[in-house]
């Protein structure tokens, strides 16, 4: 791993979170409450803020209802500059992308982050209509809906490593014993692998239990350069210290006759998209997977979260299914994932759950997150799969 630079850090001031169900309010209520919560947490004045750097959703057409704007209006007009940050489930990341960034060249000195969602009921889906050169739509009209990829990738785990069901079952059984104790989780009941058993099928190897819903929600930030975290005695404060949104990688861009049937491997090392989003942040970090205490993956489904644990490098190819089997990923384990309950216990409110992830691992590096509190944790990553299928990955320490 090459050494990451000081000069890439930024402090995280304040977390902010609406709690995670479905409420029957608008977006923007869940968000203001999250920034506003975030502001006092970081003891900084609205009016200091300068940069609102807000995640968006899309659907209706409209991107979020401008997310970055609508809440920079709703928390009252003060004359930052504000941004929108779109990439479905990575708008998160994006989005405090763009305030570090910003922070980094010296244009502001402190932001506020957020991002908040009403979703639909059901598994989400495109918007109706014949749309061919929508990526997502045509994807969606292969038959490949989020259920079934899920399913895809569980069966292809079965396969290879030799995983069941009732592995993919104890995934859900320690998230919700996690998310028990988390006052933000939507779904606070400790399931059994008895209860996944018998929840319906949905996507075979994949149960009703195994897959997480939507939800309503929302999740902010307060961040600022060290220098003025200093200036207001908060030299101490969590920082971030990587951001990688990288999009996958082909040798090729256009799939060519002698490529079909051909074992790409014989010439270069097969590679995993999902895989390449924790190498960048490590790097610009400057630290080992080796180094990291505690993360928060993106468990769209049960069988995903062991993927990320095997993409993230915290255990050899094929042994993820061993580590939970052994207790290892469980608080007080060797590497706990997913202390917050995960989505198995928040559900999905889209452009908030990548803020939502950074906000439990700053809570954890504080050592405030009482009952579900992973000891001496100082490093925290985080990952979650984006637009069509790029993603996020998210390093933070004390």
């Amino acid at each position: 791993m090459s050494n990451g630079s000081m000069n890439n850090d930024i402090a995280i001031l304040g977390v902010g979170m609406h709690p995670w169900g479905k409420w029957g309010k608008n977006f923007v209520e869940y968000g203001v409450k999250a920034a506003r919560d975030a502001l006092t947490d970081s003891g900084v004045a609205w009016q200091d803020i300068g940069f609102v750097s807000g995640a968006a959703t899309m659907r209706c057409g409209y991107p979020g209802y401008v997310a970055g704007a609508t809440f920079a209006q709703a928390l009252g007009w003060q004359g930052a500059e504000v941004n929108t940050s779109y990439a479905a489930c990575a708008s998160g990341s994006q989005a405090l992308a763009a305030a570090r960034a910003k922070i980094l060249s010296g244009a502001c000195d402190v932001a506020l982050v957020v991002g908040a969602d009403t979703t639909p009921k059901g598994f989400l889906a495109p918007q109706k209509g014949e749309r061919p050169d929508d990526p997502d739509w045509v994807r969606f009209r292969l038959g490949i809906t989020n259920p079934t990829y899920f399913a895809l990738y569980a069966r292809r785990r079965m396969e290879m490593y030799g995983d069941t069901q009732d592995d993919f079952a104890l995934v859900k059984v320690k998230n919700a014993e996690h998310g028990f104790q988390n006052e933000y989780a939507r779904y606070r009941k400790r399931f059994t692998a008895e209860d996944v058993a018998a929840s319906n099928m949905v996507a075979d190897p994949l149960r009703l239990m195994d897959i997480c819903a939507t939800s309503d929600g929302g999740a902010a930030l307060v961040v600022s350069s060290l220098e003025y975290a200093k200036k207001i005695g908060r030299g101490d404060a969590v920082k971030v210290a990587a951001i990688s949104t990288v999009t996958p990688t082909y040798a090729s861009s256009i799939i060519e006759m002698p490529d079909i049937a051909t074992d790409s491997a014989a010439v270069v090392d097969a590679h995993s998209f999902r895989a390449a989003l924790p190498i960048k942040a490590y790097e610009e970090a400057g630290i080992s997977p080796a180094d990291v205490n505690v993360a928060e993956v993106y468990d769209l489904s049960t069988a995903l979260e062991l993927d990320w644990m095997e993409d993230l490098q915290l255990c050899e190819r094929g042994q993820a299914a061993q580590w939970v089997r052994d207790g290892a990923t469980r608080i007080g384990g060797r590497l706990p994932v997913n202390p917050s309950g995960g989505l198995a216990c928040f559900g999905e409110a889209v452009p908030a759950q990548a803020l939502a992830q950074v906000c439990e691992l700053t809570r954890q590096l504080r050592g405030e997150a009482g009952a579900r509190q992973v000891e001496g944790a100082r490093v925290g990553i985080t990952a979650n799969q984006g637009l069509f299928g790029h993603g996020s990955s998210v390093i933070v320490k004390r």
